[in-house]
């Protein structure tokens, strides 16, 4: 079971307080530090000092990281036109040497783009799908040729399609609980799916409907990683576990009943039951980011449990 670390800025931090958080994260062997890509808090956080950019924040973590994986859990299709983030992704790729994962979303925080002026289309899952051609499409081009893409969207012609990725293919994640359209595109384009905050049984039937998905499409289920993400609050005992829900704002009974939350041996009985439906790869959604003995907890006693 890997775990990784997941992360969203948006509810207040500096670039300072992130690489703090993904240095303590490598140091720790946990295999990732994801982080979000949002624009705007949510909830009441006053989200100071303000936010970062997803893609900017991976850059410098590149180059002051050796071994973690980076990425986004999601980046906002709606943020970015697929040209420019193919561009954006190989350049961070090579930075890292290799270490880049590219989550995609549709984009759906409509607040986030009327605050910041930016365009809210309809017709996303469409605009989702283009932008994955356009991406890979620039990516698998051979050097020295050129590639062209007539969408209804996104129009690219006599591209040089460079700068390459230094990985041979750039993991790439999606995921939600779309019913038919989106594990039909997941089938034909993604490296890992992944599931949000849901249930065992949400992830259970969404697993379901993916390897169906890639059985029609011809392509082997177990060649997809399928992974959760959940907020974690894990505590040494009940008092550790309300003192750390209480900084986050959370209630302890509803993160144990939602999240991974309690002792290191309730959290390890929870993933257990994930793994039984299909989980390969665990998020852990860290929200006080100041609280790295919570990072050290994780490490030390739930993870040698899981393998």
């Amino acid at each position: 079971m890997d775990l990784r670390i997941f992360t969203e800025p948006q509810q207040g931090a500096s670039y300072e307080t992130l690489l703090r958080v993904a240095q303590a994260a490598e140091q720790l062997h946990f295999d990732g530090f994801f982080r979000s890509d949002h624009y705007l808090r949510m909830g009441d956080s006053d989200g100071l000092p303000g936010p970062t950019d997803a893609w900017i924040t991976l850059a410098g973590l590149a180059r002051e990281t050796e071994r973690i994986r980076l990425g986004t859990l999601m980046t906002a299709g709606t943020f970015r036109l697929p040209g420019v983030l193919a561009i954006q992704v190989a350049q961070v790729d090579a930075m890292s040497g290799g270490r880049v994962e590219l989550g995609l979303g549709a984009g759906w925080y409509q607040a986030e783009h009327t605050a910041y002026g930016i365009p809210f289309p309809e017709r996303r899952i469409d605009r989702l799908e283009e932008q994955l051609a356009v991406i890979t499409g620039l990516w698998e081009t051979e050097p020295g040729e050129t590639f062209d893409y007539d969408g209804l969207h996104y129009q690219l012609k006599d591209s040089p399609a460079l700068p390459k990725p230094v990985q041979a293919h750039v993991p790439l994640l999606l995921g939600g609980m779309g019913a038919k359209r989106l594990p039909a595109i997941a089938a034909r384009y993604a490296t890992e799916f992944n599931l949000p905050f849901v249930s065992v049984d949400d992830t259970r039937t969404q697993i379901q409907r993916v390897r169906a998905a890639c059985a029609e499409r011809g392509r082997p289920a177990d060649d997809m990683l399928y992974s959760n993400a959940l907020v974690a609050c894990v505590g040494r005992d009940d008092a550790e576990v309300a003192r750390r829900a209480s900084a986050i704002g959370r209630d302890p009974a509803e993160l144990r009943a939602n999240g991974l939350a309690g002792t290191p041996a309730e959290v390890v009985d929870r993933i257990g039951r994930y793994a039984e439906v299909g989980t390969q790869r665990v998020y852990f959604q860290i929200l006080d980011l100041d609280d790295l003995d919570h990072l050290e907890l994780i490490a030390t006693e739930v993870g040698p449990q899981l393998g």
